[in-house]
């Protein structure tokens, strides 16, 4: 085993331990940024200037108005940034726009002594403004011809013999829906200039190093003289990647030229109005299969709605065409990605980074493709399963595939499915006006920033006199529990038990450089350096408590806080260690450095293993439908997962959980809607808040709810054998999706082929009883091209 991976002595890690900060979440005395408001002396408030159209060029822009309502002190434009007036990585989303790009387009920001003085003094700004055409939705921007950003395309094999070779050919199309963050905290910043003229930003942000970079060159300084600390966030699933650094830039840049603090902090209508979703998507695809089901050739273009400025959309396009193979060898493929420039907030991060929409995709396929082929969706996805020896398509070898097997006959087994699937085929003959379904699904999904450069992490580890530690570390906590597995990486490299460790907040005068936490890479990135750190130390005081012990600082073991020597009786305790090494000049703190080996990627050529390794999972969902109105239930979930040897086992079983529930909301209820018509109101967000836009609730949860972690699953080369948690889960809700497709086609005949909008609604699915009773799609006749695309519905 490597070093990396192996666990010592009764390790901390593995142990089920509550989430660090639960006491504080419950009682309500954790802080977040915007409560550090309290602290700070003489806040201004600030409160965007939005414009409600579209698109626009502005004409002229009447802060006077603003500046004469009582309370209000400053208005903050374009022409008060005295470095770069931008507040994104790729230079094209100026923080003062004089071009409105989405409806609600912050223009320019007013300061007042208080939220209410500035947002009358919002209220009164006049913008004139030259209005344009808008582009809305992703089929006019297809229309249009409406583009930016990279256009990579994945080949691997030869499409033409595949399909030449394929005794079943499918076409279709597919749409599928955005979906909102809808983290508790909205974002926030709060920003002030300390005594040496430095600028402090408290910032709910994932990614505090990018955060401190916009701020530093929207205010013309250098990033050492711009701090960015992030206490804790409310939530961020990828949210706060990206889109915080430019509400920190307003809040800086305000601090600087009023001397004051100032505070940013959206309302929930501001939030939804301002900030990016998950990109929805458009796939128009081509399959072939052999004569036993075995895909031949996939040819696909996928298409991103990116919104009006690139943000993180190239990257979240290479890694949905780095999942469209999910769990299943594709020969032949040609797969092209592009992102289409629209009127609406700019796209961003959202938990899966672009890897659900293209799972999706294949999945959706499967399941369109299984009763044409005259085969059950569970056998068809599983004689397509990646086998040893196989590569994916943009040519990474698939390590550990027999765990996609593993996990897929773990829920079967543990599931009684082939038992429920008798009972419910019992219900359904009985029910002509209610039918259950049951669907298994799998997910394969690469753990690593696609991007080299960002697998990195770094941390600083502190042990002081008394033998406490405290530890930094590069990554921030977003409810996700990463602080808490630190603590636990911690105590058991130095052999202590976890009420000696504290952890300290993330900030970025203690770790530069950092990447963001994401890409499910958070615990291992930073897990690793803290490790690393954690190592020099202790190899430091094995030397001093070798001499103390009379032996070789190799025969030492620290276990619990105690040092001992191998087969010696004598013990000294941590405390003593230390105050030892203290008084010896040892030095007490280290800084720890972590990169991940092994990978290399060829964006241009699309080609090369960008992942450190795949996590597996695979799930079962049974649900319940009324024929009468597709209203539905989801009557019991089964999960099993693979973390590899968890460090945190409660943690990671809350993470799947919340996960996949997540990501059932994204695929079956929250629907994004915005006006296309051709009125005055066109572009804006219809669903502005959970008013109406239907989050998951505990009514929307499985009445049985069984998640299993995989076992004897260590991952060598990572920390403690562990694998990431984060994103993977949230895929197993296709399991779901499948369910109402295969429900809905249990009200029509055996073989029929059911469309199923994403998200399939209670609407959608009733409309898919409907097709399902008109006798959907036929079967194909070998070597033919049926086409089975759905209309592209607004």
């Amino acid at each position: 085993m490597s070093h990396l991976s192996e666990r010592p002595e009764k390790p901390v890690v593995g142990l089920s331990l509550p989430h660090e900060s639960a006491g504080l979440h419950v009682t309500g005395a954790a802080l977040y940024t915007d409560d550090l408001i309290h602290r700070a002396k003489d806040v201004l408030h600030a409160y965007p200037v939005q414009v409600m159209k579209a698109h626009g060029r502005i004409t002229a822009l009447h802060t006077g108005p603003a500046l004469a309502v009582p309370g209000v002190v400053r208005v903050l434009t374009g022409a008060d940034v005295p470095g770069v007036n931008d507040a994104g990585m790729k230079h094209d989303e100026p923080l003062f726009p004089d071009h409105v790009m989405f409806h609600g387009h912050a223009v320019a920001w007013v300061l007042g002594e208080t939220l209410e003085a500035a947002r009358l003094g919002a209220a009164a700004v006049e913008v004139e403004l030259d209005e344009l055409p808008s582009l809305v939705t992703l089929q006019d921007a297809i229309a249009a011809e409406s583009f930016h950003g990279a256009r990579p395309v994945m080949v691997t094999g030869d499409v033409e013999d595949g399909f030449a070779e394929s005794a079943h050919v499918f076409t279709g199309e597919f749409l599928f829906s955005d979906q909102e963050h809808f983290y508790l905290e909205t974002h926030a910043a709060l920003a002030h200039v300390d005594e040496g003229g430095q600028m402090f930003v408290q910032s709910s942000t994932q990614h505090p190093s990018e955060t401190q970079e916009i701020v530093a060159h929207v205010l013309g300084l250098h990033s050492h003289e711009v701090t960015v600390q992030c206490l804790r966030m409310g939530g961020g699933f990828g949210g706060k990647e990206m889109q915080p650094h430019g509400f920190a830039a307003v809040a800086a840049l305000g601090a600087l030229l009023t001397g004051r603090p100032v505070r940013v902090r959206l309302n929930r209508t501001q939030d939804l109005t301002m900030s990016g979703k998950r990109h929805g998507f458009h796939a128009r695809w081509k399959i072939g299969f052999d004569a036993d089901g075995r895909i031949q050739a996939l040819e696909a273009t996928l298409t991103a709605d990116g919104g009006w400025s690139l943000d993180l959309s190239e990257p979240v396009v290479a890694r949905a065409l780095c999942h469209i193979d999910n769990t299943y060898w594709i020969p032949n493929a040609h797969v092209t990605g592009r992102i289409a420039k629209t009127n609406k907030v700019s796209n961003t991060a959202f938990r899966g980074f672009g890897g659900p929409q293209g799972m999706l995709v294949i999945e959706d396929i499967m399941g369109r493709c299984a009763p044409l082929l005259g085969l059950d969706p569970m056998e068809l996805r599983e004689r397509n399963f990646y086998r040893a020896g196989q590569s994916t398509p943009y040519g990474q070898p698939v390590a550990h595939p027999e765990r996609i097997s593993a996990v897929w006959r773990e829920v079967r087994e543990n599931g009684e499915l082939a038992a429920r699937e008798r009972e419910i085929a019992a219900f359904n003959s009985a029910h002509a006006h209610t039918k259950r379904a049951l669907a298994l699904t799998g997910i394969k999904f690469g753990i690593s920033f696609n991007l080299t450069a960002f697998n990195q992490a770094g941390a600083l580890v502190l042990i002081y006199k008394d033998g406490s530690v405290l530890i930094n570390h590069g990554g921030t906590e977003m409810g996700q529990g990463l602080h808490t597995k630190m603590l636990q990486v911690a105590a058991t490299t130095l052999g202590i038990p976890m009420h000696k460790v504290r952890l300290a907040p993330t900030r970025t005068d203690k770790v530069p450089n950092t990447s963001a936490t994401a890409a499910s890479a958070g615990a291992d990135l930073n897990g690793a350096a803290v490790k690393n750190a954690c190592e020099q130390l202790r190899e430091r005081l094995l030397g001093v408590a070798g001499t103390r012990l009379g032996a070789n600082a190799s025969d030492v073991r620290i276990v619990e806080g105690v040092a001992r020597a191998l087969g010696g009786d004598e013990e000294l305790a941590w405390d003593d260690l230390v105050r030892t090494a203290y008084f010896q000049r040892v030095q007490l703190s280290a800084a720890g450095f972590y990169r991940t080996e092994g990978l290399h990627w060829d964006a241009k050529g699309f080609r090369g293993s960008p992942f450190k390794y795949f996590s597996y999972g695979a799930a079962a969902a049974e649900v319940e439908v009324d024929g009468f109105t597709g209203a539905y239930r989801i009557r019991r979930v089964d999960i099993v997962h693979d973390v590899g040897d968890s460090l945190s086992p409660m943690i990671d079983i809350g993470q799947v959980e919340g996960g996949f529930v997540q990501g059932a909301g994204w695929l079956t209820l929250e629907d994004m809607r915005w006006d296309t018509g051709d009125g005055p109101n066109r572009g804006r967000l219809l669903t502005q808040a959970a008013s109406t836009y239907k989050l998951p609730s505990f009514s929307e949860m499985p009445g049985e709810f069984n998640v299993t972690l995989l076992e004897n699953a260590t991952e060598e080369g990572a920390v403690y054998g562990s694998k990431a948690v984060g994103e993977p889960p949230l895929m197993l809700a296709f399991s779901v999706r499948e369910a109402l497709r295969q429900a809905a086609a249990a009200f029509g005949p055996a073989g029929v082929s059911v469309e199923l909008a994403s998200p399939a609604t209670p609407e959608a699915v009733y409309w898919a009883i409907e097709a399902a009773r008109a006798d959907g799609v036929p079967a194909a006749s070998g070597g033919v091209a049926v086409d089975i695309g759905v209309p592209i519905h607004a």
